[in-house]
């Protein structure tokens, strides 16, 4: 188990770099492919109206004018170690982890990044325990209930689950609970500061982002055990005189989580990486939202920031299912 798992660190430290290589290229060649030149690019940091020279000096500090490969190789050792930027002049350091600055701010993109991190952290970890349950609680009694009246509501509300796009149920949520009965306040407070009230603004977030996710989780944990329930090793650990509970929960279950597993990784690191309708419908200001501003500031260093920071997200969120594959199913070890 100890060597899967450094197996899986190496090969996640990998990704990242090629998830990193990737997107600079992006956002940096692909540029200059299209004719513009560092002097354009340059000239987005200054403000309205610049002169030559203002550009020209940012173009020298931000080392817009070198190789791609020498800002690349800037670019990883800022994340890893800072980078110290200079225009002859004057010298700004920018700590690790260093995305650069933000066009709009000229403040380092990392600090504005972190400071609406706890917002889509709170938003994605509340939401996924409640679709993971529920999603799996109900798909598990549909598929032990197959075809009476609890399955057909339960696959009926996933349907509908599926089908409404959260801008829809999280307005209706906002009109009847928030605005004409007055029973929640969809506003951010620090779970640091008051714990209580921190869940109860989230709550109408949560049910409405969990509404969306539970219904798919449900649907494929009956798909699951209604495949695995008729396998001949089901069959078998009855025939031995196992509990119900235990042949349900225990051989069951466990082989139908894999793809749960699969998915609920997934999902988990695309909603950490920003919620973007569900914290714009709320008006939560987390990762999502910050980066629906930086579109429209087309603002490139926080855009970037913001790719980087979900794909690290979803590579950590793999790695992880990774390792929880190897503790529900040991033959993915080998």
């Amino acid at each position: 188990m100890i060597t899967f798992i450094i197996r899986r660190l190496f090969a996640t430290v990998l990704l990242l770099i090629i998830v990193s290589m990737i997107t600079f290229a992006i956002f940096f060649l692909l540029p200059r492919l299209a004719g513009q030149t560092t002097y354009d690019l340059a000239a987005q940091y200054v403000g309205k109206n610049p002169i030559p020279s203002q550009i020209h000096a940012v173009e020298i500090r931000l080392g817009l004018n070198e190789p791609l490969p020498v800002q690349f190789g800037r670019f990883l050792r800022g994340i890893v170690a800072g980078e110290t930027y200079s225009d002859g002049a004057s010298k700004v350091y920018c700590p690790a982890p260093c995305l650069g600055y933000s066009w709009k701010s000229q403040q380092p993109v990392w600090p504005l990044l972190t400071s609406n991190i706890p917002v889509t952290l709170s938003l994605a970890t509340g939401a996924a325990v409640i679709w993971l349950v529920s999603g799996v609680a109900i798909g598990v009694i549909s598929a032990l209930k197959r075809g009476s009246v609890i399955d057909r509501l339960s696959m009926a509300t996933a349907l509908a689950g599926v089908s409404l796009p959260i801008f829809f149920t999280g307005a209706i949520a906002l009109l009847l609970f928030s605005f004409h009965w007055h029973l929640f306040n969809v506003q951010y407070v620090g779970i640091t500061q008051n714990p209580l009230q921190w869940a109860k603004n989230l709550v109408l977030p949560w049910l409405c982002l969990a509404f969306l996710y539970s219904a798919l989780y449900a649907r494929l944990t009956r798909a699951g055990m209604l495949e695995t329930m008729n396998e001949d090793y089901i069959r078998t650990a009855r025939a031995k005189g196992l509990a119900e509970r235990t042949v349900i929960f225990k051989h069951g279950l466990r082989a139908a989580l894999t793809p749960i597993l699969t998915i609920f990784g997934m999902d988990l690191g695309l909603l950490l990486g920003g919620a973007v309708l569900t914290e714009y419908t709320f008006s939560l200001h987390g990762l999502g939202l910050f980066t629906i501003e930086a579109i429209d500031n087309s603002d490139l260093p926080e855009i970037m920031g913001v790719v980087l920071l979900a794909s690290f997200f979803i590579v950590i969120a793999n790695m992880v299912v990774d390792i929880l594959y190897a503790a529900v199913d040991p033959r993915v070890r080998l």
